[in-house]
């Protein structure tokens, strides 16, 4: 039985045996491998993905319990490994360029993605506290990795301390919980609190704790102080990494946590998340106005998007948690077409992140320029673009769900945020041109950016695969 158990947790075990690999390559072979460890990591990952395909979906249990394989939790395991992928072809030429070409990059980003997969895998507090700290400690040397610029270990800092106060209130909230129920597993404490009559106020505080510590991970209000002043410092290939893949896996762990665990308690969680969704709406789109860096307006941008990932998950419903991840995969496309973008702002050699650096960008490379009008249109949620239709399925689950007054305050946010997105179209297109970007962007760029518009313009062509991917994963939640 146990050859069985470690066949379904193949793709981590696989990922986990070649990090350790490229590590001792690294080792002998010097930073002259950071390339081709970065190339390998992604062909490395693209064999987890078909290791992940055949695996079976349905759900079991393993590990005693501690980790479950799902229809859930693989396709959004899928979803990382795109995101990762995309993240390491986007940063190679971009180490090279800044001087920072170290071995241990991708060895830290494949080790955080094993965090990642584990943490959508848990079925216990324990497991889960383990894939989520294997995760955040790769993601805090990575933010430190440009070890001679004094701002990038400021961001550093500021998001380990941070960090590891989420990673303490998680712990004290398990701790209640655990108290109060008995156990650590998802199922047995589920069953627990659907069997009472009153949830104890004890079990409402550890929960509470356990929703703060997360809401730190996704970077929604009020526990979003650390994410513009990580984006602008960290180097903006991790930026990048930063923004398009962990809070992917931090939300699609806050789903299972929702709708397993803590189903009983709906009417509790529901009333946290209703005001977190609001802070986050309210904080990602009226603070994002006054930036002057690209990076820190898409720090902002991304808990303005936390906020709507919350109002699909406050109706508690098969249809919010559906919506959610259409908007999450929707999200991560744009996410990365728009880094690509980000990462080749570069004149005469040094990377600029400045949104006045955009100036007249439609004169002088005109495809890069219609590229991003493009993909800020899409984050706007102006149709026919993809962004469009993501925004509209969470208004929709919202609806349904009788949450009249969030919607209306997501449309409403919405509209102020498209000013800052359409500042930098008007920017791009009206204003006068200063000095042309460096030429070189780089084969991966162009792959990646052509594919995210491809996705972007033709979504609304063929929703059905992505609606579909949802819907078969949220089957397993409910």
């Amino acid at each position: 039985m146990e050859g069985l158990h470690v066949m379904l947790l193949m793709p981590e075990i696989f990922l986990a045996i070649t990090a350790m690999g490229f590590l001792i390559v690294g080792v002998f072979q010097g930073n002259r491998a950071t390339d081709v460890l970065c190339w390998a990591s992604c062909m490395s990952l693209i064999v987890a993905a078909v290791l992940l395909f055949q695996t079976n979906w349905e759900t079991q249990y393993i590990f005693n319990n501690m980790l479950v394989v799902d229809h859930f939790a693989a396709i959004m395991k899928i979803i990382i490994i795109v995101g990762v992928i995309a993240s390491l072809g986007l940063s190679v030429q971009y180490l090279y360029q800044e001087r920072i070409a170290h071995f241990e990059y991708p060895v830290l980003v494949l080790f955080s993605a094993i965090g990642m997969m584990l943490m959508l895998s848990s079925n216990n507090f324990l497991s889960l506290y383990m894939g989520l700290e294997l995760q955040s400690l790769s993601l805090y040397i990575l933010a430190a990795f440009h070890r001679n610029s004094v701002r990038s270990g400021e961001a550093a800092v500021k998001y380990f301390i941070l960090g590891a106060l989420s990673s303490g209130m998680l712990l004290f909230g398990i701790t209640l919980v655990y108290g109060f129920v008995g156990s650590l597993d998802f199922v047995t404490v589920q069953s627990t609190i659907l069997g009472l009559d009153m949830i104890p106020p004890g079990f409402t505080v550890g929960m509470v704790f356990i929703l703060a510590a997360l809401a730190f991970k996704i970077s929604a209000a009020p526990f979003h102080m650390w994410t513009p002043d990580v984006y602008q410092g960290a180097p903006a290939s991790v930026t990048a990494f930063f923004a398009i893949v962990p809070k992917i896996a931090a939300v699609g762990l806050l789903m299972r946590l929702l709708f397993i665990p803590f189903e009983g308690a709906s009417d509790q969680w529901g009333q946290v998340l209703y005001f977190v969704a609001l802070g986050s709406l309210l904080v990602g789109s009226f603070g994002g106005i006054a930036q002057t860096s690209v990076k820190r307006l898409l720090a902002y941008s991304s808990i303005g998007n936390m906020g709507y990932v919350l109002i699909g998950l406050v109706g508690g419903s098969a249809l919010g948690a559906q919506a959610v991840l259409v908007f999450l995969f929707i999200y991560m496309v744009m996410t990365v077409g728009v880094f690509a973008v980000v990462l080749s702002m570069r004149r005469d050699g040094i990377a600029v992140d400045r949104v006045s650096d955009l100036a007249g960008l439609s004169k002088t490379n005109p495809a890069i320029a219609y590229i991003m009008a493009t993909l800020m249109f899409s984050m706007s949620g102006i149709p026919p673009a993809a962004g469009f239709f993501g925004k509209l399925f969470i208004f929709q689950a919202a609806i349904d769900s009788e949450l009249y007054i969030l919607a209306t305050f997501g449309v409403l946010a919405s509209v102020v945020a498209a000013f800052y997105y359409l500042r930098i179209i008007k920017v791009m297109f009206f204003d006068e041109p200063v000095d042309s970007f460096d030429a070189d962007i780089g084969f991966a760029k162009k792959i990646v950016l052509a594919l995210c518009i491809v996705f972007v313009v033709g979504f609304i062509f063929a929703p059905n695969m992505v609606v579909d991917g949802a819907a078969a994963a949220t089957s397993s939640l409910f």
